[in-house]
């Protein structure tokens, strides 16, 4: 059964990178960073809808790096929001309400596999919520005004990616109360968290990292 929904975030423009055209446009071998993030969820057998929030200004060309994307879900653009929690907002408007759980998926995380993508999924049919995530290696300093204030204990500390999923009315209820208290987070584990949910941790990838930076897009090329 087809009952996950992918939202895709896909509407920032990548200044850190230092290219006019938004980041999840660049070419990644043969083909658009953000259709090869797209085709893993498209030809994934649960996913039903894939629903990229885009740049306003950049529609028509989403839509085009898009078109040769092959797999059983339908996709399909909206435009995104100022914020990254603006368009996985408005790209849930989208999700159909046959979707029992809703992944969120950064455009720019090219390099996630089906492995990954079942195990955040699984965790989330049976815990409301899950995310991926990797411990932190390094040692963590607190720093204020250039000089060390403390070192932090890594030992609980993770470094998290997406996928996220969550059960769609779960994801619908924290985006809702966000937007009621005016609150921002910076993903979307943090607005269920908000609700007092518990939300479960799988390992996740070494490999798959966000493209942020110039050098971020060299090593992914490198890699393609």
């Amino acid at each position: 059964m087809r009952d996950v929904a992918v939202v895709i975030p896909a509407g920032g423009v990548g200044r850190r990178l230092g290219r006019r055209t938004p980041k999840q446009l660049l070419r990644l071998g043969p083909t658009t960073i953000l259709a090869r993030t797209v085709s893993h969820f498209a030809r994934h057998p649960a996913v039903g809808d894939v629903i990229v929030a885009a740049p306003a200004d950049y529609l028509a060309r989403t839509r085009r790096a898009l078109a040769g994307v092959r797999g059983g879900a339908r996709v399909q653009v909206v435009a995104g929001g100022a914020e990254r929690q603006d368009s996985v907002w408005r790209g849930l408007q989208a999700v159909p309400s046959t979707a029992v759980v809703v992944a969120v998926h950064d455009a720019v995380r090219p390099f996630v596999t089906r492995a990954l993508i079942d195990a955040v999924i699984a965790a989330a049919r049976a815990n409301g919520a899950a995310i991926c995530a990797l411990p932190i290696a390094e040692t963590v300093k607190r720093v204020r005004d250039g000089v060390v204030e403390a070192t932090v204990d890594r030992r609980a500390l993770w470094a998290v990616q997406t996928p996220q999923v969550f059960h769609t009315a779960l994801l619908r209820e924290a985006h809702e109360k966000a937007r009621r208290d005016a609150f921002l987070g910076t993903d979307e584990s943090m607005l269920v968290e908000r609700l007092g949910h518990a939300v479960a941790v799988v390992p996740g990838l070494r490999a798959n990292v966000k493209i942020t930076t110039a050098d971020d897009l060299r090593r992914a090329r490198n890699d393609a």
